[in-house]
This record gives C-alpha cells, structure tokens and sequence, in this order.
C-alpha cells in the first residue's frame, strides 16, 4: 500500500495519506435588503428577509436604547433598515468594528508574516488604505490553520473541518471584498447530533419566528436530551448574561467576558444545569468550537457564542465552502490581494527578528532575517506584522522581548493538539433510512450538514461529498467522512494506520448501516498545536495587536479581540491590526526618517513562489 508524508516543523504540522483498494411566515415578515445586493458589512442568504419577530424585537430594542429613533414593524410592512444597521444594533461594537475611514497619512512599506487568515485579512485592509504590503510565507501554500493543498493523486488534504456560523460577519465582509461569498452553501437551519446506533437528535431552529423565539424554541423541542435535562438546561440559560444580551449587547458581553475565570461546567452547574446536558449536548458542542470538553473550556468562550445565536437569527445557520478552502476561500482572497498590488512570498520563513532600541530606550525593530532553503535575506519596512498562531509567535520573539509583561503573558497560552481524518468509502455511509441506495454510486445522499456527536472521539465530523461536493464528491465513489478528533492528544503518538482503523470502527457504532462498505483511501493530518487552549482565566493574557514595540503588531485569532479563537477572530484581528497601523501612521513614517532607507521590498525578493512537490 502506497503512503506518504509531508512534515512542516515551523507549524508542528504532519500530513500523511494511504491509498488503497427564514423557512418565513409570508403573511408576517418584514422585508429587509440583503446584504449581497447592497454594499454592506454582513453577509446572508440570496433573497433573505427578515421575519416580523425579529422586526418587533429589533423596534423595541431601538425604542429602549436610542431615544430619538422608532421603528415601526406592522404585521405586513417594510422594515427600512439595512443590514449594517441591524448588525450594528444587535452585535456587541467589539465583534463589528465600524468601516474605518479613509486613511490620508504617508503610505508605508508593511512586511506580515504569515499567510493565514489574519495575515490575509490585515493584507486586505492595509491595501485598501493605500499601502504597500509584502507578505511572507514558510510554507509552500497559503491559509494557514485554514490552508488547504492537492497531493499527487489529485485529493485534496485539509488542515480541519471548517465551518461557517452566520456570525462571521467580518469573515462574510473579506469574503464579499474577495469575490467569495458566493462560494458558500446554506446548510439546513438546524444542528444535528448522531448518537450510537444511529439515532438523530436535532436543535432544530426552523421556525417561522426569529430570534429568541427559535432559540427557546429548539431548545425545548430537541430530542437530544431528556425532558428533566432540557427543564434544567432552559433554567441556566434563562439565569445567564444571555438574556440581557436581548436588551444590551455591550454589558452582556462586560457580563461574558467577567465569567472567563471559570469553566463553562462549574457556570452551567452552578445555574441548575445538569451532568447529562453537558455530556449529551454542550461538550460535542464545546469540543467543535475549541477542541476541549465543557470542563476545561472557559464560560466565557460559550457564553459568547450562545450571546449571538439569541440576538441574532442566522447565528446558528450553518455553512461551508463548496469545495476545498484553497480554491473556494484563501484562493479568491490571494487574487484579491495581488491584484491590489500585494505580494506574497511562499517559503520564505522569518529566521530572527531584528531589532534596537532608540536615545530615549524605546525599542523598535530594523528588519525581518528570511530564509528560503539555503538562501538568506534581510527585509527592511515601515510597520511589521507577526500574524501567526501561537506556537510560531513563540518561537519568533526575541529572547530579550520576554522581560517585558506584554509579551511574557504570551507564553501563557498554549495550543491545543488536533488531529483530523479523511476516509472515503464505496457508499454513503450517513444514509440511515435506505440501505439500498446507499450501495449505489450514481448519485449522493445521506446528512448534509456539519454532525456532532457525543458518543465518538470525533466530536464533530461532515461527509464533505455532500456539504463540500466541488472538489470531494467524485463520479463512482462515495462519502468522503472528515472527522475531527478532539482531545488530540491519545491519537498524536499513534501511527496512522492505528488511528484510522480506530476512527473506522467508531463510525460504525454511529452508523451500523455503513458495515460493509470499504474504505478506499484515507489521510491523516496531526497538528501539535492548533487553537489555543481557551480555558478559564487565560484570556487576560491575550495580547493587543498593538505592542510596546512601536512599529511591531500582532494579528492572530488567539490575539484581543471579542470573538473567540477561530476563522472570524483571526479575520477580526486583522482588522484591529490595520487599524492600530494606520492610526499610527505618521508616528512610524517620522520613525523612518530616523533609520536607513527602506528599499522596495518588491525589489528584495521575488514577487512569488509558486507552489509546487517533488
């Protein structure tokens, strides 16, 4: 049997492969216009509209919170706000920064390490502000922790599920900017949970009123928990900051953020929550957002996200990429970058930043040691950006920069092990109600959306042949199953042959149907580090993207920002970075006055590095 690997050290990354034989209420809605036909900050559904119980709230939210405007939402009527209003007026301002202004300072040379999401995303703003950006690269692909490439017999291998809730508003934004946001499929307004056996439970949230109405409504109506279990889940989450997000954002989320020095378990227990909730439901739940179970995952990192599924209707609506991130997410995002001038520079790794300190003892640096197999260079510019996850931020700082509390709190926070398997069969192995069809390979079926589970170590898995079909559903195979196994750390010692024989047999405890059917061709991707490690009372030690260094910043999902560590916290970073860069602007252009000239960086290096494998 033929196999393979491909190991990245910079990322503690090794990727190995075998190869073997508003549902809506038409008389009670109120029209609002959609995002994809105005020039705005969200992203939604083709044709959305916004249902009357979400007008009613949003009125009575405005009337209580802005005394010299009123909504009227009638039982048949047009609601006049726009999206970028709603989205204002029901998200926390910290998880939707206003569009900046237009930035009038000198232009600068700015040099981002790391071709990530937030390195992207910090590329994205500082371009349309009229700077110059140079981006540089270890790796021979782009996307980071998001990152996606195609192995030499054509499949492509992923770093991880990725999915897409309905509160990625900043992520939507940079897609739109890009040309992505149609590359997105809706999955069904619900979240499905597949138990032993086989048997389904749902947090249905079709319902034809909105938020918080079909929140309360799912969670009372969900078979995955037991009658007993949902009383005492409805009573905790009624005793939460969650209803006060309703009526104040803001404090709600002052609320969240003060319960970060307790686990989401002890919070949940302690408002009458129940041992079985948690397991049953809120870990498959907990380990899909940070790939840690309820006990060890901070309240604050929940709450946040049960904040924005009561406030805002399409939060929980699910979707994913059509087909892999390289072509369907970093791809678009890259062209859009180049086109605007950037550049990006792939296996080009920063060695050792450079760096002195002024007259006065402020520090700043000079300019970036880069390497690309035996060749070396030094890059010089304006503003530095370290965009990168938290085991390279690590290794990148200089050893001296620790005395400092700022970046001695970084060594704080820990990432946390992940490892995700691809296993393609010769049928569709989540077909549950006709075993017939799913032997046949004319046509797919089976689940179409993002799966839980808690009776799996994968947490969370997909059928990418049917949520992802462009590039994973292929003309006479099956299911393409990508699971994620979380806690990572029992499989990262295993070989692969052991891991995918274990995830193999637990896929056949969800789903007895599938026994029979073969797997045809599996991979294998083990990350040492991946999200960090949000537990309680980590999140003071997150650090700003501006630091006391002053033409050096940061940008990274694990950095300060309102979400939580994912693909809209590193895209959210971004923008926070740029901003701090422009605002700084004429600090940093007096700043170069002082030091030698900066020659073009486009100059320096190549203005790409195509990816290729031996």
């Amino acid at each position: 049997m033929a196999s393979s690997s491909i190991c990245f050290p910079a990322n503690s990354v090794v990727i190995s492969h075998r190869n073997s034989t508003l549902f809506t209420d038409s008389s009670r809605r109120c029209r609002v216009r959609s995002s994809l036909d105005t020039d705005v900050s969200d992203m939604s559904t083709n044709g959305m509209e916004i249902n009357h119980g979400d007008c009613l709230r949003l009125s009575f939210m405005i009337r209580l919170k802005y005394e010299n405007i009123h909504v009227q939402a009638k039982t048949v009527g047009t609601c006049n706000i726009q999206r970028n209003e709603w989205i204002e007026l029901l998200a926390p301002k910290g998880l939707f920064p206003p569009e900046p202004k237009q930035y009038s300072g000198p232009k600068l040379k700015v040099a981002i390490i790391g071709a990530g999401l937030a390195g992207m995303s910090t590329a994205v703003e500082l371009l349309d502000q009229g700077h110059e950006v140079d981006i540089y690269e270890s790796r021979p692909f782009i996307g980071g922790k998001v990152g996606s490439f195609i192995d030499r017999r054509g499949n492509h291998i992923e770093m991880g599920l990725h999915v897409f809730f309905g509160c990625y508003n900043n992520l939507f934004r940079l897609m739109k900017k890009a040309g992505a946001d149609q590359n997105l499929l809706v999955k069904d307004h619900t979240h499905t949970f597949v138990n032993k056996g086989g048997e389904i439970g749902e947090l249905d949230f079709r319902f034809p009123v909105g938020a918080p109405i079909h929140g309360i409504r799912a969670f009372l109506a969900t078979n995955q928990l037991k009658t007993y279990d949902k009383a005492r889940n409805a009573l905790a989450l009624a005793l939460s900051p969650v209803v006060r997000a309703l009526v104040d954002p803001d404090g709600a989320m002052q609320d969240i953020r003060n319960l970060d020095s307790i686990s989401f378990s002890d919070w949940f227990m302690s408002k009458g929550g129940t041992r079985a909730s948690i397991q049953r439901m809120w870990d498959p739940v907990a380990y899909a957002l940070g790939f840690i179970d309820c006990d060890n995952i901070s309240a604050r990192c929940m709450l946040t996200i049960f904040s924005l599924f009561a406030t805002k209707t399409e939060a929980s609506l699910l979707r994913m990429l059509k087909g892999s991130p390289d072509m369907y997410l970093s791809g678009p995002i890259r062209k859009y970058i180049e086109k605007k001038g950037g550049r990006f520079h792939l296996r080009w790794g920063c060695r050792k930043i450079l760096y002195d300190q002024s007259s006065n003892g402020d520090t700043y640096v000079t300019g970036l040691s880069l390497s690309k197999a035996t060749n070396k260079k030094t890059v010089k510019a304006d503003a530095y950006v370290a965009a990168c996850d938290v085991p390279g931020i690590k290794r990148l700082l200089p050893g001296e920069w620790k005395s400092s509390d700022f970046f001695h709190n970084i060594y704080e926070l820990v990432g946390v092990p992940v490892v995700t398997v691809q296993l393609r069969y010769n049928g569709w192995v989540t077909e549950l109600k006709d075993i017939e069809q799913s032997r046949q390979l004319k046509q797919a079926i089976g689940l179409d959306n993002l799966l839980y589970t808690p009776d799996a170590d994968f947490s969370c898995f997909a059928d990418l042949a049917l949520t992802s079909p462009e590039d994973y559903y292929i003309p006479g195979q099956g299911s393409l199953l990508q699971c994620v196994l979380t806690p990572g750390d029992p499989y990262m010692p295993l070989l692969n042959e052991e891991i995918i024989k274990k995830v193999s047999e637990q896929v056949l405890t969800l789903f007895p149907s599938a026994r029979g059917l073969d797997v045809t061709w599996s991979s294998v991707v083990k990350i040492g580090q991946s999200l960090y490690r949000e537990a309680p009372g980590k999140d003071p030690f997150r650090p700003d993207q501006k630091t006391p260094v002053q033409n050096f910043f940061l940008a990274g999902s694990y950095t300060k920002q309102d979400y939580i560590d994912s693909m809209e916290g590193a895209t959210l970073s971004g923008r926070q970075a740029s901003a701090y860069i422009c605002d700084a602007g004429e600090q940093l252009f007096a700043l170069r006055e002082q030091l030698p000239p900066i020659e073009s960086l486009e100059s320096s290096l190549t203005s790409s590095s195509q990816l290729s494998f031996v």
